[in-house]
């Protein structure tokens, strides 16, 4: 057997991590022939609820799980960690603007960043989850000098998935027909997801469908998914944003499949005119552990404009927590 994994999860009693450990226990995200150690972060009022989902991954006696850590001390969740998954974070809540939760967020992440700085891996592998996630992995980044910075990474593989899905449907084709989808920019309603390169079933997904829902439907659709999703459930994704963690850390580790690309929310280094350092979700192929930023592609000036509004918004969120890093 390979030696295990350190996987620390944060927010791990909530309802995503309610969906995630036990991919990540059945082997789905590492593959079948990794053991784990899961090393799970809460607040102190949950750790009964977190005593209760250890119960329960012990209970089903995966033979991957080396061991579980509880625990609501950072510190204690992140030592020598490979992983780091941090989904916790404070939701909005009534009456709160944006930039409130952005401060709240903020010092959370930029706390977190130090401990992770001192007692984790130094190539710890980071994908941020909790929102806002793309300014939140930078506040981290800044705040855990020391960490390899290419590998603080957030989440918009669930967006990704949202489009492959929307398009498949438009297209009424298989879910395993489409590849390169792009999104592109920050986890939010400003974010570009773009058909320009995808192909479906091998075809150009512009001669699927029509350039005007591509433009005019498609994009607000996957945008707003997760608005449409709590007005239906009463409460954000959890499975699906969990499949998407699951399908981020898969690519990234084990690599994508050959004649494809996924996006992750990356440091940029500058490739398509997106400021230097900011988080911002490009088109990736990943390989040996690592990802290479697809840099070769025209974007034409509808997208284009679009990506750029999106890098705006993250300049606003970077200048409104400048405080703290």
């Amino acid at each position: 057997m390979k030696q295990p994994v350190r996987i620390a999860i944060t927010g791990a009693a909530g309802q995503i991590c309610y969906s995630l450990i036990f991919r990540i226990a059945s082997g789905d995200m590492l593959g079948k022939d990794q053991p784990v150690i899961l090393q799970l972060l809460e607040i102190t009022p949950a750790l009964k609820t977190l005593e209760a989902v250890a119960m329960e991954v012990n209970d089903c006696a995966f033979p991957l799980v080396a061991d579980i850590i509880t625990t609501d001390d950072p510190a204690v969740a992140f030592k020598d960690a490979d992983i780091g998954l941090l989904v916790g974070a404070k939701p909005r809540g009534p009456g709160m603007e944006r930039s409130d939760l952005l401060k709240d967020n903020g010092r959370i992440f930029s706390s977190l960043g130090k401990v992770i700085n001192d007692v984790a891996n130094k190539d710890i592998k980071i994908c941020v989850v909790g929102n806002p996630a793309n300014t939140n992995a930078y506040i981290l980044a800044k705040n855990a000098p020391d960490l390899n910075q290419r590998n603080i990474t957030a989440l918009t593989r669930l967006d990704h998935n949202r489009a492959i899905y929307q398009l498949a449907a438009r297209a009424e084709a298989p879910i395993a027909s489409v590849k390169k989808m792009t999104i592109w920019g920050n986890h939010s309603t400003t974010q570009v997801p773009d058909v320009t390169y995808t192909l479906v079933d091998g075809k150009a997904a512009l001669d699927c469908v029509e350039k005007d829902w591509a433009q005019g439907d498609f994009i607000p659709t996957v945008a707003k998914r997760g608005a449409a999703v709590i007005a239906a459930r009463g409460a954000s994704s959890a499975a699906s944003a969990a499949n998407g963690i699951v399908d981020h850390m898969n690519s990234w580790v084990l690599g994508t499949e050959e004649g494809d690309w996924v996006s992750m929310a990356v440091p940029s280094d500058g490739s398509y005119g997106i400021e230097e350092g900011l988080i911002y979700s490009y088109p990736v192929t990943c390989a040996n552990g690592d990802y290479t930023i697809i840099t070769d592609l025209e974007v034409d000036d509808f997208i284009q404009q679009k990506m750029k509004e999106s890098e705006a918004e993250l300049l606003s969120e970077k200048e409104t927590c400048s405080d703290l890093f």
